[in-house]
């Protein structure tokens, strides 16, 4: 029997790890990024005031490192917001590095535990998912943002994807982030793709990630028991088994 084919949202190189892991589980991965990273190349301030850094994202990490002066940040701790983070900044050389649980609350909480003694400094996104400076400033705890990349979002499906979304070719997708969420419901929302709304199954990594799909109507929705790759792969292995239904 041929493998269920499933589409892999996220952006690049996300994607290509995400796709080994589902190909291991015997699915057919179809990259499709929804998003593409762009960094602005924004001027950074001198590191000597700061504690720590905090980053949401990998991509904040990878801005950070390919910034021409992003080298003077390179011995301050890393307040990271969830594994995958922390693993990215392990591998362009940060050596202490404190991984939250996945989520902005969850990043708070580590660095409220933790009572930096100095400002933080946020390498962060064009578009932010929530406010880090405004949580962590009722704390007391400065924090110094810069927007140093942005996530442009997806104006039409790869070519020939629409098709195979209609001829029912593809059985399902993963959803890492609420936005990439967004951006695939709007360029699904036609009458074109009644049947593929209600048909997709769709893997994602929280309810919070899962909304916009729900408000499109898309029935089949699985949700990870937590905001992490191993718990996406669980998901997938239950996907591949045929186990999500609406």
């Amino acid at each position: 029997m041929a493998p269920r084919s499933i589409l892999v949202t996220r952006p690049h190189p996300d994607a290509e790890r995400t796709a080994a892991g589902l190909a291991a589980l015997g699915l057919e991965p179809i990259v499709a990024p929804m998003l593409e990273a762009r960094f602005t190349g924004a001027d950074l301030p001198d590191a000597a005031p700061f504690a720590a850094l905090a980053v949401t994202s990998a991509n904040g990490v990878r801005a950070l490192a390919a910034h021409p002066q992003g080298e003077r940040f390179a011995n301050l701790p890393v307040y990271a917001v969830g594994d995958h983070t922390a693993a990215e900044a392990r591998a362009v050389g940060f050596e202490r590095i404190s991984a939250a649980g996945g989520t902005l609350d969850d990043l708070c909480a580590i660095i409220l535990a933790d009572k930096p003694a100095g400002p933080i400094f946020y390498p962060a996104p064009l578009h932010q998912s929530g406010d880090l400076a405004g949580r962590l400033a009722e704390a007391g705890i400065e924090v110094e943002t810069r927007i140093l990349y942005q996530m442009c979002a997806a104006t039409v499906l790869p070519p020939g994807l629409d098709q195979r979304l209609i001829d029912g070719a593809i059985a399902g997708a993963v959803f890492y982030s609420r936005r990439t969420a967004e951006i695939f419901a709007g360029l699904v929302s036609g009458s074109q793709y009644e049947q593929v709304r209600r048909s997709l199954s769709c893997l994602c990594l929280s309810e919070k990630v899962a909304e916009p799909l729900v408000d499109a109507h898309f029935p089949r929705i699985g949700l990870a028991d937590a905001p992490s790759q191993e718990a996406m792969m669980t998901l997938a292995l239950a996907f591949s088994q045929d186990q999500i239904s609406p």
